[in-house]
């Protein structure tokens, strides 16, 4: 190989859903393709475990952060969220490859995988900025858990079978105190996520905003509400009601009575790369069916 056709990154970590068959073979023929064209491929530990991978470089989260120059995720949009929060402080872009149907953020589908990657490699990329939030539960005025999340934090009444009661404010400022299902915090990310089937706003992802999307709220009028991405959102579970936080819906905390959730815009984002083409309007049209063909 010369050097003008030298790959844009010699290192790539591979990181890919466990317990597929399909992904376990398409992340082995990535592994070899990407060795043949002179690229040294890290393969994340526990896939690795999963899918078998002789030959290969196999790699800790940690190890992934600190050398690769890209990773590629195969799998969904479930397996995006995990390796994004745990790449989001080492800032490695991340790629992502759909085993089924196209996610929101892994875009690229299996049977053009190949393809895809080439363009990366020949430095053909769109590159896109997200951000996450910093969420923590305090009790007590202390912090008694915390967690990363890309797509959103959702305060929710758990298994009990009634409303329960939040009183929500931004920097300080009460909005209200809500009696609903519950509330979701969510980035614009996760705004075509759990905020969308609750009616929220999606928001494109260049928008500094955070939504708070209500839950099945008592009052009709409680609406979602959009903020800047420079808010502290404070969630206090109001006496005697408890509930359950979800994180990503991937990561859950038991919070109790008086505890106050909190969100703010994390210091750490992630940069995801999208192949020549991409187009999000074009990606919101296909995954929600916009302007399909009227039926008659």
């Amino acid at each position: 190989m010369n050097s003008a056709a030298a790959p844009a990154f010699r290192t790539v970590a591979l990181i890919g859903k466990y317990q597929s068959r399909e992904i376990a073979e398409s992340l082995l023929s990535l592994a070899a393709f990407l060795s043949q064209r002179g690229v040294e491929v890290l393969v994340e530990e526990t896939t690795a475990e999963a899918v078998g991978a002789a030959g290969f470089a196999v790699a800790s989260y940690e190890t992934i952060g600190t050398r690769a120059e890209l990773a590629v995720i195969l799998g969904g949009d479930g397996t995006m969220l995990n390796a994004a929060r745990r790449l989001a402080e080492f800032e490695v872009p991340l790629v992502g490859i759909n085993q089924g149907r196209l996610g929101f953020m892994t875009d690229i589908a299996l049977d053009s995988m190949i393809e895809s990657v080439t363009a990366l490699l020949e430095g053909r990329f769109v590159r896109e900025q997200r951000f996450l939030l910093n969420a923590e539960v305090l009790r007590d005025g202390k912090p008694a858990f915390q967690m990363l999340a890309l797509n959103d934090v959702v305060v929710n009444k758990g298994e009990i079978g009634r409303m329960i009661e939040l009183e929500v404010k931004v920097d300080g400022e009460l909005i209200h105190v809500l009696r609903a299902d519950g509330l979701i915090v969510s980035t614009p990310t996760g705004s075509t996520a759990y905020a969308l089937s609750a009616n929220g706003p999606i928001l494109h992802p260049s928008v500094p905003g955070i939504a708070i999307v209500p839950l099945c709220p008592h009052a009709l009028s409680n609406r979602p509400i959009t903020v800047s991405d420079n808010s502290t959102i404070e969630i206090a579970l109001v006496p005697p009601h408890e509930a359950r936080v979800h994180f990503d819906g991937q990561t859950r905390f038991e919070a109790r009575a008086g505890d106050v959730v909190r969100a703010t815009r994390s210091s750490h984002g992630i940069t995801l790369l999208h192949p020549p083409g991409y187009s999000y309007f074009a990606m919101l049209r296909e995954k929600l069916h916009w302007s399909s063909t009227p039926r008659h």
